[in-house]
């Protein structure tokens, strides 16, 4: 493929071979239970960090091309987060694999108790958009490292990404472990109808719902990355400035296009119109007085996705940006205000450079607010009251809270990353990405001396109390 493919002709390309034979010899070779050595799996990790070394440069420059990514960012988030996880994850491999002892009771002696990690089998990576790399290297380095084969379809909506890694991927890894697809919707559907034994899919949950409906046909087990209306809240003692930087940093790197975003923010209402001036000039700061000239503002993926966040700023009054240009799909980092509590913005994830601000009067209402929505994927609260953090941590539900900060629980490599709710299932980063793509066996092994008559009829009180008294111990 070469880098000037649009998304029809990689959607028609790709749908026109979709490669059903290769796929059936996949399910074949599983089924037949083809196990994978240490070795292996570790040279898979060694091939997956072999590719974004030798295509460091082009990846960014896909980037730039499908999202219109500045390099810091996309190096950052693409690259050098991928490069670490990895390299992670074949340091920690060993110990990772190894098998867990448990205690054995003594009903069960002598004998031994653990947890083997078993492959999935055959698992499908349905990647997304947003983070095209990020999230296609990071759960085929876990379903590899698992020993699973794999089938990884890509996203067609940033289509230079997905053109790079069809081109080269498969060469960096094992080509009769790995299958790596292209194509749009219609693709999906068709992979979604075949048994596979892990489902990982990242995206809407909208399509969620149908790909866990598809995998229940053949119960296969699924880990649904999905987004949600992430709430950031403030409370009265939070220095207003630093809390404003760091909610424009997250709300609208990469132009809002990415599931962790900050989705709206609850603020005290004697504190929102301060926020929002604040909100301001950390968007002046970091993207000058015309963030369409500036280096480091992404642009929208598509003309659709275009649309759709102006459609979303019709509600509410426009605080700060609002520009717009088609031609450059360009959205400029807008704030909204004085929103019905109808409004589409309040409902509907964003995705997008745009950020409703919501006063409250008291804490219990923004609590309140939160809890009538779909879980969110993160919660974001801005306090120094410690009773405060406790309150919110554990009277809410959310994929993950951060205590005066944005997105930073993404680098905390000891951290699964997750969603509860209509915002996912199933946890990965780390050794959580193995976890995911293994299924924890668990195996005793007994010796054939002391075979005790209790367990055996006829059964007595005397067998009775014995038996308790040993399952106990």
């Amino acid at each position: 493929m070469n880098d000037d493919l649009t998304n029809t002709d990689v959607i028609n390309t790709a749908e026109a071979i979709l490669p059903e034979r290769r796929l059936e010899r996949l399910r074949t070779v599983v089924d037949a239970g083809m196990a994978r050595s240490f070795s292996w799996r570790k040279t898979q990790l060694d091939g997956l960090l072999r590719f974004v070394e030798d295509h460091q440069t082009a990846m960014l420059e896909a980037l730039k091309a499908d999202l219109g990514r500045c390099p810091t960012e996309a190096r950052l988030v693409d690259v050098t987060m991928v490069c670490a996880e990895i390299q992670r994850m074949r340091r920690h491999l060993r110990k990772w694999l190894r098998p867990r002892f448990v205690h054995t009771p003594l009903a069960a002696q002598p004998g031994k108790s653990w947890i083997e990690q078993e492959p999935f089998g055959l698992a499908l990576i349905l990647g997304t958009w947003n983070y095209p790399f990020q999230q296609i290297l990071l759960p085929l380095a876990g379903a590899l490292a698992a020993g699973n084969a794999a089938v990884v379809k890509l996203s067609e909506v940033a289509p230079r990404a997905a053109a790079l890694m069809a081109a080269h991927l498969e060469h960096y890894v094992d080509p009769e472990a790995v299958i790596v697809i292209t194509g749009g919707p219609e693709t999906a559907s068709q992979l979604l109808e075949f048994r596979f034994d892990k489902i990982f899919f990242s995206g809407q949950s909208r399509v969620g719902r149908i790909v866990m409906a598809a995998a229940a046909a053949h119960l296969t087990p699924v880990t649904l990355e999905l987004g949600g209306k992430n709430p950031a809240l403030l409370a009265p003692d939070c220095p207003l400035e630093v809390a404003a930087r760091r909610i424009a940093w997250g709300r609208f790197m990469n132009a809002g296009q990415l599931c962790v975003a900050p989705d709206y923010v609850l603020a005290p209402e004697p504190l929102r119109l301060p926020l929002i001036a604040a909100l301001q000039r950390a968007i002046k700061r970091f993207y000058g007085p015309d963030p369409q000239r500036s280096d480091s503002f992404a642009r929208i993926v598509n003309q659709r996705h275009f649309q759709r966040l102006l459609a979303l700023m019709h509600d509410g009054r426009i605080a700060v940006g609002g520009q717009s240009d088609p031609a450059d799909l360009y959205i400029a980092p807008t704030v909204l205000t004085d929103l019905p509590g109808h409004a589409a913005v309040l409902e509907e994830e964003i995705f997008g450079p745009i950020l409703p601000v919501v006063g409250y009067a008291e804490i219990e209402d923004a609590l309140a607010f939160v809890r009538q929505r779909p879980k969110p994927l993160a919660l974001y609260l801005f306090t120094r009251n410690r009773r405060l953090q406790q309150q919110v941590i554990r009277g809410t539900s959310s994929g993950s809270v951060v205590v005066n900060d944005v997105l930073v629980n993404q680098i905390v490599p000891g951290l699964p990353f997750g969603g509860v709710g209509s915002s996912g299932m199933g946890a990965f980063h780390g050794r959580y990405t193995l976890d995911a793509f293994s299924h924890a066996k668990a195996v005793v092994r007994r010796s054939f001396r002391a075979d005790i008559d209790a367990r055996y009829p006829p059964f007595s009180e005397m067998k009775d109390q014995l038996l308790t008294w040993l399952i106990s111990r």
